[in-house]
Parts: C-alpha cells; sequence; structure tokens
C-alpha cells in the first residue's frame, strides 16, 4: 500500500486518482501498476474492486460503530450520536479523535473532506434507499466505495460482520461476537426455564404521538431481537410488510391497543440508555387503555435499554440490560 499511497498523493486530480485505485482490469490484478493486491466485493452497489488490506478508511452510518470496534485503520467518519452511550470508553475515544466527513443524515456528505482524507476504500454504511442522497460517483473519483447497508434491524449480526471484512479487519470482529455470543449463551440457560414460556409483545420507541399511533415490534425488530438470543419469542407478525424495519414492526392506532396485546403473558417497552422513557412510549404507559391489559395487571412489563445496538460490542450492554429487565422472572 505504501506504493499506492505514493502514487495518488503524486496525482495532479482525483481523476487521476481513479485510474491509480480501480483502473485494472483482471480480477485479481494489481492496482493501477502498483504491488497491491485487490479483491472482488460483493457490496449493495455491485461488484467492487478494493484492496486486500485497506490502510485508510473512510466510515458512514452503521460501519462507523462496526469498524471502531474492529479496530479497522479508519481516517474519517461520520457522526453516529445514537450509538455514544453504548461504545466503549477506548471506541468512544476514537470516535471523538477520527475527523467527522459527513453528519448524521447521508445527504450531509463533504466530499472535499473525505478527498483530503486520501482514503483507500470508502464504506457506505446506510439502507439501499438512501444511498441516492450520496454521490457515489463522485467519492468513486475518490477511493473504492463500498455500500453495505441493514435491512431488517436484526441483521445487524451479517452487516457488521461484511462491513469489517471489507476493512480487513475481521479479527478484531470475530473476537467481540464470540463475547456476545457466550455470554448470549449463558443467559439463554438462566432463563430457560421462564423465558420461553411467555407470549411477548414489545413496544417500540418511533410511534408518532401527533398521529394517535404507537410502534409495535415483533421478532426481529430493534427492541426485540437481543432478547430473542436468550430466548424470548414476540407472538404475531406485521399485517403488510412495507420493507426494511417496516416487515418487522407496524404502527396501529392507540385504540387498538387493547387488540394488539390482549393475548401477551408479558410485554416490554424500549426506554432511553439512561432509562428514561422516551415520549412516544410515554404515551402508551400514561393511556387508561394500557392500564387494563392483562399483562401490566399481572405486573408482567419489562424496559428495555440500549435497544438501538448495532454491534456486539454494543450488544453487550443490551444483554446486561435485558438481563436486568427479565430478573424478577426468576423470583417468582
Amino acid at each position: 500500500m505504501t506504493v499506492t499511497r505514493k502514487t495518488r498523493l503524486a496525482a495532479a486530480a482525483l481523476a487521476v486518482a481513479l485510474t491509480v485505485v480501480a483502473g485494472c482490469g483482471s480480477g485479481d490484478a494489481q492496482s493501477g501498476g502498483s504491488d497491491a493486491p485487490t479483491r472482488v466485493f460483493a457490496a449493495d452497489n455491485g461488484e467492487i474492486k478494493i484492496p486486500v488490506k485497506p490502510q485508510r478508511v473512510i466510515a458512514t452510518g452503521y460501519a462507523v460503530p462496526a469498524l471502531l470496534e474492529a479496530k479497522a485503520p479508519l481516517v474519517g467518519i461520520s457522526t453516529w450520536k445514537r450509538g455514544l452511550p453504548m461504545m466503549t470508553a477506548e471506541d468512544r475515544k476514537k470516535y471523538d479523535e477520527l475527523p467527522k466527513v459527513a453528519g448524521e443524515q447521508a445527504a450531509e456528505t463533504n466530499y472535499e473532506a473525505i478527498a483530503q482524507a486520501d482514503p483507500d476504500l470508502i464504506v457506505i454504511g446506510v439502507p439501499k434507499p438512501v444511498l441516492a442522497d450520496i454521490d457515489v460517483k463522485r467519492l468513486q473519483e475518490i477511493a473504492p466505495v463500498v455500500a453495505i447497508g441493514p435491512s431488517v434491524p436484526s441483521a445487524w449480526r451479517d452487516l457488521s460482520r461484511k462491513q469489517s471484512d471489507a476493512a480487513g479487519a475481521l479479527a478484531g470482529f470475530d473476537a467481540a461476537r464470540q463475547e456476545y455470543e457466550a455470554k448470549a449463551k449463558q443467559l439463554k440457560e438462566k432463563y430457560q426455564a421462564v423465558l420461553p414460556q411467555l407470549k411477548l409483545a414489545h413496544v417500540g420507541a418511533y410511534g408518532e404521538v401527533a398521529k394517535g399511533n404507537f410502534q409495535r415490534e415483533f421478532n426481529d425488530s430493534w427492541g426485540t431481537n437481543v432478547a430473542q438470543d436468550i430466548g424470548a419469542s414476540y407472538f404475531g407478525q406485521v399485517k403488510v410488510k412495507g420493507g426494511g424495519s417496516k416487515d418487522v414492526s407496524e404502527y396501529p392506532s392507540i385504540e387498538e391497543l387493547p387488540t394488539a396485546f390482549a393475548q401477551a403473558d408479558a410485554i416490554t417497552y424500549s426506554v432511553k440508555p439512561d432509562g428514561s422513557v422516551p415520549p412516544a412510549v410515554k404515551y402508551v404507559l400514561d393511556s387508561p387503555l394500557w392500564k387494563e391489559l392483562p399483562a401490566v395487571k399481572a405486573g408482567k412489563t419489562f424496559a428495555f435499554r440500549y435497544t438501538e445496538a448495532a454491534t456486539y460490542r454494543a450488544a453487550m450492554k443490551t444483554l446486561d440490560a435485558v438481563d436486568q429487565a427479565f430478573a424478577p422472572l426468576l423470583k417468582k
């Protein structure tokens, strides 16, 4: 990669950089005449030729926490405010130190800042529909671009692995995954006598109070997928699949609360990392209809923190939060 860097730095324009980084012909050929090996990587935006061992990586969106954890060679990132409460001190320090080349929204991409960071790989972690907000062709003039974005919320497991693979950082990823899976297995054994027997329902944090609706999350959604790893199961499914997260969550009116949750033995709901209740959930908990639900009357309601985990290390905190929430089940 030293030859490639010197070549790109000597280039007079980004167009020349494109030729150097991505302009070779054969599948395992060298990039622009350098001796740096490349490979073809299957991404949301097609089959992309990338360095086998990237040395300078830009990450945006969901790729930010994944590549921080995997200890990829990052030189710039987008902001990722939703994940800050779940980062370790080490990852947060690195996050704070890295140049921010994009904002929370895909449209807030600073192409000049990315060019100045001189990456040899750009990993875009946004859903496919959001790619339209990014000038991918412009980025491709700087470095190879792989778009690896989420589908259903539970897909963060495969998503983060793919992002780490592209950045040549699977070793760091595998270590975090093994730690998570070991902890989840322990908790599954801990709750195996009580949790699988419960018919669960979940209130999510993205209902719209102004429209008079709430968010119901089923299996594989944000608030449910980590609990599933320890034996929880959420009954039912969306009436009409809308793609992405709308395949595993829906937004009924508050009047439908008794019908939606009447069969639930227990109800879980999302709260903020500090334990406070978000407005969309408070709207449900304050409703007279909530107080009449069988699970509520039976005292079987459980608050989950850290429901937006999108990496194995972050989900370790979710496991702890779910364990803390479900602990009363073992006392009865």
